[in-house]
């Protein structure tokens, strides 16, 4: 059980990314997905979710409008678009799975998590 968040990178202001997160060794439609962000010296939070339907998603206040969320099931992958980013928005960002397919930003409720992506906003 595997997961990978690809995507990250350097990009200026405004500008806007697509960060991926791939299953290997499960199937990720069963699994609600969360997209988490931390940055050193601060708890890691929860940028936004996607129930395992695809049905609900959430999405925190700092990237409502800006980020969206949405998952390919042929691919078994779930992607965050990012859109007009900010320098506040640099962070590792972290795919998690959680095996209650519901809405959570609580971090503990994801049992499954890849190994982070970088995204750096420069000003």
């Amino acid at each position: 059980v595997q997961l990978q968040a690809s995507g990250g990178g350097l990009v200026q202001a405004g500008g806007s990314l697509r960060l991926s997160c791939a299953a290997s060794g499960f199937n990720l439609d069963y699994y609600a997905v969360g997209w988490f962000r931390q940055v050193p010296g601060k708890e890691r939070e929860a940028v936004s979710c996607i129930t395992s339907s695809g049905g609900s998603t959430y999405y925190a206040d700092s990237v409502k409008g800006r980020f969206f969320v949405s998952r390919d099931k042929s691919e078994n992958m779930v992607y965050l678009e990012m859109n007009s980013l900010k320098p506040e928005d640099t962070a590792v960002y972290y795919c998690a799975a959680s095996e209650d397919g519901i809405i959570s930003r609580s971090p503990v409720r994801y049992t499954s998590w890849g190994q982070g992506t970088q995204v750096t906003v420069s000003s």
